[in-house]
């Protein structure tokens, strides 16, 4: 299997993900698209952090059912975790913008209306 690598902006916070992004979820909530996240879900045992869990800053809002983590230095925010919503299972939404060498164009975009979720 393919390891892709990531990182945030500045490199203190890096980390591997097991297989390739064929397609990513473009979400239009209100955090979402402010940042223009492009987000690659995939199980928590495919993502592997190179950094200390306390090296990174945490936010969440609203249901609070996404940990969205980032660097304190950069402010780049490099993945999120959560759980599959139908099997509970933990995943890890990595924001394709921040892999290594992918070509964004290759990436197919899905849509998610996350901006009307209640």
């Amino acid at each position: 299997m393919t390891m892709q690598k990531g990182s945030c902006h500045c490199g203190r916070i890096t980390f591997e993900v097991e297989g390739e992004p064929t397609q990513a979820i473009e979400c239009n909530c209100t955090h979402c698209s402010r940042k223009g996240f492009l987000l690659w879900f995939v199980p928590r045992a495919r993502f592997h952090l190179h950094a200390a869990e306390d090296a990174l800053s945490s936010y969440q809002f609203n249901r609070h059912m996404i940990d969205h983590r980032f660097c304190p230095h950069c402010g780049c925010q490099p993945f999120a975790y959560g759980k599959d919503p139908k099997s509970g299972d933990d995943m890890v939404a990595v924001n394709v913008r921040c892999l290594e060498g992918i070509e964004l164009a290759s990436v197919e975009r899905r849509s998610f209306d996350g901006l009307h979720l209640l």
